[in-house]
């Protein structure tokens, strides 16, 4: 489990630079569009638009015609720079068909560093905005501020910022070095994955990873180590990945978050894998990426 750094862990280091001292300029889209290297990234509910199996980038004059037509439905937001060159992003309730709208997660497996990084930022800030429209203190509709990473209320004058959820991830171990995984009710047959849950108000990490481990399949963890963390704005979670070593063995699951779980020699789970009996974690995920670090390099099977 060397280098236990995030190496290799899709969106974990974004390549653009986020200009967070661009975002209180009153100008700070007119500036982006003078420059004609700027790029606009367009995402909606849970797509983005696409060119050739990449993220299609829009000049802004493009991207001011879709907003145009979008009206107040459509947010800008400043993303900073990448290549040294401004990218910004809008997000739409709807991105056109004539932009080859795509799953987000049917398209983040081949992005790259700096792609895969544009894209979590943008759909973090999207998400965020298309579920917070109303001030939360005084309930009247707040405005974006800050690029787009602010909004304000006009009334009462409060700022809330955007909203993320710590989620712990952990793949779990025994006196053997066995690796637990688990099965949640509404997965295929057959899928098995690292266990994970909330972080609750005053927890600390480390406790997390206890509780949720001993909520859901009912074995006491001792040491717990932080590995890397991920961005998964699916909607808004922060993934905290751990490793985390078995003080018990016997398994308990709870019935609801977990139906089934299972010790894996990595033997059981190369035999099950090959087999189709095991369907592991996707490829872009950080479950999958602490299933590797275990296993010592790619397991086989369908991902």
């Amino acid at each position: 489990m060397a280098g236990l750094d995030g190496d290799g862990l899709p969106f974990a280091a974004a390549a653009h630079d986020r200009r967070a001292d661009e975002r209180s300029l009153p100008d700070w889209w007119e500036r982006a569009a003078a420059d004609p290297d700027s790029r606009v990234l367009v995402v909606g509910d849970g797509v983005v638009a696409t060119e050739e199996r990449r993220l299609r980038l829009l000049t802004v004059a493009d991207a001011e015609r879709l907003a145009a037509d979008a009206g107040t439905d459509s947010e800008r937001l400043l993303l900073g720079t990448h290549g040294g060159a401004p990218v910004l992003a809008l997000s739409m309730p709807v991105v056109p068909e004539s932009l080859r709208p795509r799953s987000v997660r049917a398209v983040a497996p081949g992005l790259d560093e700096g792609q895969g990084g544009l894209l979590v930022h943008a759909l973090g800030l999207a998400n965020w905005h298309s579920t917070h429209h109303f001030c939360a203190r005084c309930g009247v509709r707040s405005v974006p501020d800050q690029a787009g990473h602010v909004r304000r209320c006009p009334d009462c004058a409060a700022v809330h910022f955007p909203r993320t959820d710590p989620a712990v991830i952990m793949l779990v171990t025994d006196e053997h070095d066995r690796a637990l995984l688990g099965h949640a009710p509404d997965w295929p047959d057959g899928r098995y994955s690292t266990l994970a849950g909330f972080v609750e108000p005053g927890e600390s990490l480390e406790t997390a990873v206890r509780r949720e481990v001993a909520e859901e399949v009912g074995i006491v963890v001792g040491e717990v180590r932080y590995a890397a963390s991920q961005p998964w704005p699916f909607p808004s979670s922060l993934m905290l990945g751990f490793f985390g070593r078995a003080e018990t063995a016997a398994i308990r699951v709870d019935g609801d978050e977990v139906s089934a779980a299972r010790w894996f020699s990595r033997d059981d789970l190369r035999q099950a894998a090959e087999a189709g009996d095991v369907l592991l974690p996707s490829g872009f995920s950080i479950s999958r990426w602490l299933v590797t670090r275990w296993y010592g390099a790619e397991p086989p099977g369908q991902w």
